[in-house]
């Protein structure tokens, strides 16, 4: 069983902490899906939020969905002129014997903007 590392993102309609926690849901939901992982297969989930995200962590979410005995981690995301606003990013580590060019990224909505090259 190898190590792998998945991203993915979701840019959120507005900063609300329900709002936040059924986005970031549906990103993990998908993200677990499309790779055919169990909660066993997480590792650990680094998440990152733009500046403009104040309402809650984007962790809760995955505490919320019952991911409890994973380590998790948020941080805010560059300032950078000109980014996407309202985007939660994921970096999922995973125990998987997909290859590495089997993993399904997950880009949701306007996200798949941001890495049109991996977005599935």
């Amino acid at each position: 069983m190898a190590v792998r590392a998945v991203r993915g993102a979701v840019q959120l309609e507005r900063d609300a902490a329900g709002h936040m926690e059924e986005q970031v849901g549906e990103l993990l939901t998908a993200l677990i899906e499309r790779n055919g992982l169990t909660q066993d297969d997480l590792i650990s989930l680094w998440f990152t939020a733009t500046p403009d995200l104040h309402s809650d962590f984007p962790a809760a979410a995955a505490r919320k969905l019952g991911i409890t005995d994973v380590p998790l981690i948020c941080a805010q995301e560059l300032d950078i002129e000109g980014a996407m606003p309202r985007v939660v990013r994921v970096l999922a580590h995973i125990e998987s014997d997909r290859p590495r060019s089997e993993v399904a990224h997950v880009y949701l909505g306007a996200a798949a903007a941001l890495r049109k090259d991996i977005a599935q």
